[in-house]
């Protein structure tokens, strides 16, 4: 469904074991809004939902992802990358018609 870079996984596995609680996994989601019209959202999550996909990533990272979701992320790839401007998620989402400069928002 997606792919998940080291750097990104890394990065995961930190903010699940920065949580201070037990964790089901990482959510990703897609969510109205944005400048382009639909944006990349990202949470911890106690619990699993029954109809969650669940992608269970190489070094204990568990991704959920949402019904409404998955047909948006389908053959994502989610990197990690650190630079001048900062650190942050990237997506690589061959499903995405535009984008903007943000990089968090598509169409």
């Amino acid at each position: 469904m997606i792919q998940i870079t080291q750097s990104a996984r890394d990065a995961m596995a930190s903010a699940i074991e920065g949580a201070g609680q037990p964790v089901a996994g990482l959510r990703v989601m897609v969510q109205s809004g944005g400048c382009a019209g639909l944006q990349y959202a990202m949470a911890l999550e106690l619990t699993r939902e029954a109809d969650d996909a669940v992608v269970e990533a190489e070094g204990g990272v568990t991704v959920l992802i949402d019904p409404d979701s998955q047909t948006y992320l389908v053959g994502t790839t989610i990197d990690f990358v650190s630079g001048l401007e900062g650190s942050g998620f990237v997506f690589e989402n061959p499903n995405a018609s535009g984008g903007c400069g943000c990089g968090k928002s598509f169409c």
